[in-house]
């Protein structure tokens, strides 16, 4: 029994000899891979400063230049941990990092892929020209102005306050339309007058009114003037025109105000804008026989 004691003291110091041996003989190197991870870990803050100085202007959204900027500070750190384990001699320890870091991205890619896929979409906009905070944008039926552009999701305040938070992916994968990369935008009213109504002279007063009332309308030929159809009451026709714009709220004020100068104009010259009518004509034979079958009823 004393023997066994003896034999696994003898073991247990042997190894314990053994290992101050290797730490002696690898301070020197040990000296050197904590000097390098130290070198790592400033010189990723400074990396991290840089890069988001560099990307401040490029990249509106903090949040995410503060992931690039991140991104590439972890990259910093993790090239000196690299390094310092090769100075150690720790292939073998290398090997197994990697093995198990590739393992994990797989696992946590997995896990986590509509939260990436919207990440990464929120980076490819924060660097789309064509979509900025302040746009007035329509796109997966909504409306409004652009009021953040996030890491994971777009929010957009319509024109009846109502916010709206759509994610980034779908931004992506679907169809949008930017009110705010023109300066420009076109107004069309649909309107009808009676069939009494002189018809040359709606339209020379039509264009009269929208050209008096916008100071960016030039004169009348900036106006267009088409009648579309004999409708059921009205002659209808469609007037057309262009503003200064950038959003649809200044479309709707000009189409508005368009309105309102055509219905008076109309008023004073006696034109009539008829509502929807229905006319019943009746012969004597129907009238006889409308008679004849109250007369049975009674």
């Amino acid at each position: 029994m004393e023997q066994g004691v003896q034999a696994t003291t003898g073991i247990v110091i042997d190894k314990l000899e053994s290992w101050w041996v290797s730490l002696v003989e690898n301070l020197p190197n040990i000296g050197v891979a904590i000097i390098v991870l130290i070198l790592s870990y400033f010189l990723s803050r400074l990396v991290f400063k840089t890069t988001l100085k560099l990307i401040d202007g490029r990249v509106k959204q903090k949040a995410v230049a503060k992931l690039i900027a991140r991104v590439v500070a972890v990259f910093v750190v993790l090239t000196g941990l690299f390094l310092a384990l090769s100075v150690l001699n720790l292939g073998e320890s290398i090997s197994g990092l990697l093995t198990g870091a590739g393992i994990s991205g797989i696992v946590i890619g997995l896990a986590l892929q509509g939260t990436l896929s919207n990440t990464i979409s929120g980076i490819v906009l924060s660097f789309r020209k064509n979509v900025r905070i302040g746009n007035w944008v329509e796109t997966t039926g909504y409306a409004g102005e652009v009021i953040d552009i996030a890491l994971n999701y777009l929010v957009l305040k319509e024109a009846d306050n109502n916010i709206v938070v759509i994610p980034n992916k779908t931004i992506l994968e679907n169809p949008i339309k930017n009110y705010s990369l023109t300066t420009r935008m076109r107004v069309m009213i649909d309107c009808g007058v009676g069939y009494e109504s002189d018809l040359e002279a709606v339209e020379k007063i039509t264009k009269n009114v929208i050209a008096n009332s916008f100071e960016q309308i030039e004169s009348t030929e900036n106006v267009e003037f088409y009648y579309t159809e004999f409708g059921g009451s009205s002659i209808n026709f469609l007037c057309r025109f262009w503003i200064d714009a950038e959003n649809s709220l200044e479309q709707l004020k000009a189409k508005s105000k368009a309105i309102m100068k055509i219905k008076q104009a109309f008023e004073k010259e006696n034109i009539n804008i008829p509502f929807p009518i229905r006319t019943l004509k009746f012969n004597d034979q129907t009238l006889k026989v409308s008679k004849a079958e109250e007369a049975l009823e009674t």
